[in-house]
């Protein structure tokens, strides 16, 4: 367990610990902010396509083996990047870095094929939790590392948590499980331009605009890749993501309410720093560092850890169902509370304890319902693609979340305006209902989905 959370962790605080300098990277290498933007946007986008490859590759050759790949792959794109001279071989080594992508399902399946079953939805919770807890935890790292260090040591922790992993990661047991098969070649083309061409589009949207021309036709352009990848996947005989599969109800309307969880929690992570760094002179800032703006985030994180860890006993006695509709309705509540009330620090560490609380349930119950619904031959794509939907969703969240700040920004002044903030904390609510929603229709214990 130790391991696996601990290779968990080090491809989770990855994802956001670069946000609270970009920049100052702009400056320490030289390059417009729209070039550093790419730092955080190439990682998001190479994590997407890797992961559900990863995935199946984990089926077909063994997760313990897959693991210890996407570990070295995502060591070494780490030291490539804290070595980086210049901003494209930062975006080549972040690149790379996505390799990691692959950590989170291959930890799932590692835990339902090696764990007693008593333990499993414990141990899932916990590691579902981390990615959820790396966002926030990214962000106080980055913070202070940036402060007190340099921009290289970002890079640095990150390929140390891999190294330590790796060695960890080859003691782990090998069950020998495997689903014999190939890679498909063709899918996983077509895979990468559906999901590139709308996160590229998602990236961009603040400097392009939601309605321009390129966006449009962007998004377009990838959800008419992936309805051909859905019906090439149907056809061929060994598919890189089984669609049959996936099409179960249970899968299905989990992926949907994964998409919600993704889209409400990012957008908070995104928020509440923004709100303690903007000056008091604002009326509603805080005026702190970066670091400090991360430790507002912490009680809240580490209330996720503590829900997400017992997530596995109420499971036992109320369904993993139950325990994701209280999760979402629970957070909900927190971030409908946010944006009625963030006039104080006090107020804003509790109701992200409340909301952050909400999400380790609901974020612990995901893939409990996954790997449940599924054969244990395809826990690996199945979860996946669960942690693509759940990147999506984040992507989605963080950009609405900052157009409608954008937006608000009167003329001739460089702040949001405080309603802005209250809007974007109900609207991350919003989603998470619409989100719960969905998950109503997750088929119950003991009625099989179709």
């Amino acid at each position: 367990m130790g391991v696996l959370a601990l290779a968990a962790a080090a491809y989770s605080l990855a994802q956001t610990a670069v946000v609270p300098g970009l920049g100052e990277l702009s400056g320490a290498l030289h390059t417009s902010t729209r070039n550093v933007s790419w730092v955080f946007s190439a990682y998001l986008v190479a994590a997407a396509l890797l992961t559900p490859v990863i995935g199946r590759l984990g089926d077909m050759v063994g997760k313990r083996r897959m693991l210890i790949v996407s570990l070295v792959g995502f060591g070494a794109g780490s030291v490539l990047a804290a070595l980086s001279p210049n901003i494209w071989v930062l975006i080549v080594a972040r690149v790379i870095q996505g390799v990691g992508g692959g950590i989170f399902p291959l930890c799932f399946g590692l835990i339902h094929e090696t764990f007693p079953a008593q333990r499993r939805p414990g141990a899932l919770g916990v590691i579902s939790a981390i990615l959820g807890i790396g966002a926030g935890g990214g962000l106080l790292m980055g913070g202070l590392l940036f402060d007190h260090a340099s921009w290289q040591w970002i890079f640095w922790a990150g390929a140390i948590m891999a190294g330590a992993a790796t060695v960890g990661a080859l003691r782990l047991p090998d069950t020998g499980l495997r689903t014999p098969g190939r890679i498909d070649v063709v899918g996983v083309v077509l895979l990468a331009v559906g999901l590139t061409a709308p996160l590229i589009a998602l990236t961009e949207t603040s400097s392009w605009g939601w309605g321009a021309p390129r966006t449009i036709g962007l998004f377009l352009l990838g959800a008419l890749v992936l309805v051909v990848f859905g019906c090439y996947e149907r056809r061929v005989d060994d598919p890189l993501i089984d669609m049959r599969v996936l099409a179960r109800r249970p899968v299905l309307t989990t992926n949907l309410t994964t998409l919600m969880i993704g889209f409400g929690t990012f957008g908070a992570f995104v928020i509440v720093p923004q709100v303690a760094q903007t000056t008091t002179s604002s009326g509603y800032g805080f005026g702190l560092d970066a670091t400090q703006a991360g430790l507002l985030l912490l009680p809240g994180c580490v209330g996720m850890l503590i829900t997400a860890a017992y997530a596995g006993r109420l499971s036992r006695w109320l369904g993993s169902r139950a325990v994701l509709l209280i999760g979402m309705g629970v957070s909900a509540v927190g971030l409908g509370a946010l944006g009625a009330e963030h006039a104080s620090e006090g107020s804003v560490i509790a109701l992200t304890i409340v909301m952050f609380g909400g999400i380790g349930l609901a974020m612990a119950a995901v893939p409990n319902i996954i790997v449940t619904s599924v054969p244990s031959e395809m826990t690996g794509q199945a979860t996946g693609v669960n942690s693509v939907v759940r990147a999506l969703g984040s992507a989605l969240g963080s950009q609405v979340v900052a157009t409608l700040l954008a937006a608000s920004v009167p003329v001739g002044q460089t702040l949001p305006t405080n309603s802005a903030f209250t809007e974007s904390f109900l609207l991350g609510g919003a989603g998470l209902l619409c989100g719960a929603v969905v998950a109503l229709f997750i088929a119950r214990p003991g009625r099989p989905g179709r």
